[in-house]
């Protein structure tokens, strides 16, 4: 262990927030159009600290031998925020409760802060081109800082009262970057859908670590009585299955819902596109929406647990067992096929790219839900690679936004290949990479994913029917994917030249600042799955948390024999077949002249499925009438209770003396004698009255 990863520790978040400080103060005044300045330069020291922070944990000191895999984990304490002594007890002894604000560098927390600090310096660059002229662009920058902050704490701290606290900062941050234009209505309304819908999420994850203190006694993922501490570096680690143990896993994927925008909370993300395009790109590349997915990786010896004692409904024949991974995988699994569907019919270039992030989201979770290393790998293999190409896609539509006067509108524009051709080769790479073509970043991390559900799909397991359904549904979802990432591509820069009348006559190629990002991230698109496909895995398991699942994996032989080369060979031909099948139709329907689209939408045996997929399978209005409707009602209800029947019994209250007083006031004549004669008069009349009381009483 070295004394430098404690500095690199505290210097990766703590710049982003230094940035966010001087920018705050000095952006409106003192820099002003120069206010990119702190934010580029904190960004790009902070990736660059945490390149030298992964180099560090690549150097493991050597561990013992319980699982066969290095664990490596520093954690660094830097204060104690709340200590209160004897605040629960748990099989007969008294439990302290305390937090120390403390930071962990582990294999996951170093992967996540490369491609955070990175995606996150490439949008800061970008957005300095893209923003130029705004009349907030100071408060952007701050912003943008203040979010990054938020998202390397998120992934660096090492308990969950500090992980929730980050994922609370996160989301007031995503609240303020996706309503920055508040003076645009629909920005404003965006932010809030956002901020409450996440609100539903979070209240599941604070319950989750009420019901974790409860179980394990302890908040900290580190020490002797740690989550993921040193019983768990020993082998000695008891997690809780059962109901319990699924209680805990299910209300995590709850909150994890709410971040990462899956079924039935994904509803928020599209509409987030009402931010500035850099903002888009970073919440669904980099930050707010992968939190979800770190999280459940994180956490995934609970979720092994729930595997391997699930949770039993019904007696004999007709029983049922639950388990957290099942229910993962199945989520994950029907939220890419919904959001695969919905993308289909939008025009909005943003809206498709958001569908998409959704979809991908749910690939990871279905990844996830396997419950099995490989699969909790490759999960995270994805949300890396999809981090670069999912970045050049939404920065490559906010160049087209930017040349087109902010019209997004694909039915508006077309053929733009002749006047953008960087954005237009970039965006090609995007759109191969996310549809998975080889040898792009997504073919090695989506096939991955879909090869282990294969796998855990011909097993012996009792729930391998199960998984053999949601590998259907992933291949489903991968042709959805190759067909409207397509669509989008051909309508945006194929057929005629047509440029809306906002853009004027001055359509051009966008500005270097945000051509450069584009080719530096279509590169790393191009390039990093193939890089890094053999080798991610196996540094990612040197994370304690998954160490452990790999322990387990070991003893209880519950890892996949079947032969996975030969899944790979299949998974890789099917799915290469189905990319290319949905591009193929793709290139039929929207190159030239686009009729046969334009009648397959018109077709009485297809026109229904139309609407349903350009009504977004109207899940805003199902939520509507079900929730915001009901909810209204009662808080018309309590409105009326509120102001005529608490009012009505506070101002009655209030009322009386002043009634009382104004009758008084009659009395009130100005005459001595009136005055003396009422005095002695009730001076008399309770002299009697205690008379009579005490002979009452002998």
């Amino acid at each position: 262990m070295s004394d430098s990863v404690r500095t690199l520790l505290i210097l990766i978040p703590g710049l982003p927030l230094l940035s966010a400080v001087v920018t705050a103060l000095l952006g409106r005044r003192v820099l002003r159009h120069w206010s990119h300045l702190p934010t580029i330069l904190a960004l790009g020291a902070s990736c660059a600290m945490s390149l030298m922070l992964l180099l560090e944990v690549r150097q493991p000191a050597p561990d013992d031998s319980t699982s066969g895999s290095v664990r490596f984990a520093q954690v660094e304490p830097l204060w104690t925020w709340i200590d209160v002594k004897d605040a629960f007890e748990l099989n007969g002894q008294s439990r302290d409760f305390t937090v120390e604000v403390a930071l962990r560098a582990d294999s996951l927390t170093s992967v996540m802060l490369v491609m955070v600090t990175f995606i996150s310096t490439l949008v800061a660059i970008y957005a300095a081109g893209y923003m130029r002229g705004d009349d907030g662009y100071g408060r952007f920058f701050a912003y943008i800082s203040l979010f990054v902050f938020s998202m390397t704490m998120l992934v660096s701290v090492s308990n969950f009262v500090l992980l929730y606290v980050f994922w609370e900062a996160v989301g007031a941050c995503s609240y303020l970057l996706i309503g920055f234009w508040f003076q645009k209505p629909s920005a404003a309304a965006a932010g809030k859908k956002a901020f409450l819908v996440n609100r539903i999420g979070d209240f599941g994850f604070a319950i989750a670590l009420f019901l974790i203190w409860t179980t394990y006694g302890s908040l900290d993922f580190h020490g002797p009585d740690g989550i993921f501490g040193d019983k768990l570096l020993s082998g000695e680690a008891a997690y809780v299955g059962g109901g319990v143990g699924l209680a805990i896993c299910l209300l995590l994927m709850v909150g994890a819902c709410g971040k990462s925008a899956q079924f039935p909370l994904h509803v928020w993300l599209p509409d987030a596109m009402e931010g500035p395009t850099p903002v888009s790109a970073l919440i669904h590349a980099a930050t707010m929406v992968t939190a979800g997915v770190y999280m459940v990786t994180r956490c995934s010896p609970l979720f092994f647990a729930s595997a391997a004692d699930p949770y039993v409904v019904g007696y004999g024949l007709d029983a049922v067992a639950i388990s957290a991974p099942m229910v993962v995988a199945g989520i994950g699994a029907f939220t890419a096929l919904l959001a695969g569907l919905i993308a289909l019919t939008q025009n909005d270039l943003k809206r498709v790219l958001a569908y998409s992030t959704v979809s991908q989201l749910g690939y990871m979770f279905l990844s996830l839900g396997t419950g099995s290393l490989i699969g909790i790998t490759a999960g995270m293999f994805h949300l890396f690679t999809h981090a670069f190409f999912k970045a050049l896609l939404f920065l490559g539509s906010g160049s087209v936004m930017h040349s087109m006067g902010h019209v997004i509108d694909m039915r508006r524009f077309g053929g733009l290949r002749k006047i953008m051709p960087y954005t237009h080769w970039t965006f090609l790479v995007g759109c191969l990479a996310l549809a998975g073509v080889f040898p792009l970043a997504g073919f090695f991390s989506k096939d991955a994913i879909l090869i282990e559900v294969f796998v855990q799909g011909h097993s012996h397991s009792p729930t391998a029917a199960y998984y053999q359904v949601l590998y259907c549904v992933g291949i489903v979802a991968a042709l959805l994917t190759a067909f409207y990432t397509f669509r989008a591509f051909f309508m945006t820069f194929y057929g005629p030249l047509r440029v809306p009348a906002e853009a004027g006559d001055h359509a051009h190629e966008s500005p270097m600042s945000m051509v450069a990002p584009l080719c530096i991230l279509s590169v790393f698109a191009a390039t990093v799955g193939l890089l890094l496909s053999s080798s991610f895995g196996q540094f990612l398991v040197q994370t304690p948390s998954l160490a452990y699942v790999a322990g387990q994996e070991a003893a209880h032989a519950t890892g996949s024999h079947h032969d996975h080369h030969h899944a790979h060979q299949l998974v890789a031909t099917t799915s290469t077949l189905v990319a290319l099948l949905g591009i193929g139709l793709a290139a039929f329907l929207h190159l030239g002249n686009r009729s046969q689209a334009q009648w397959l939408a018109t077709r009485w045996w297809s026109a229904w499925f139309y609407r349903l997929s350009y009504g977004k399978f109207f899940f805003d209005e199902i939520y509507i009438v079900l929730i915001v409707w009901p909810l209204r009602l009662v808080a018309g209800f309590s409105y009326l209770i509120d102001r005529y029947l608490i009012d009505g019994i506070v101002n009655l209250c209030g009322a009386i003396p002043p009634m009382i007083g104004s009758r008084l006031r009659s009395t009130q004549r100005g005459i001595v004698q009136y005055y003396a004669f009422a005095s002695i008069f009730v001076l008399m009349f309770f002299l009697v009255a205690a008379l009579y009381f005490n002979d009452f009483v002998n």
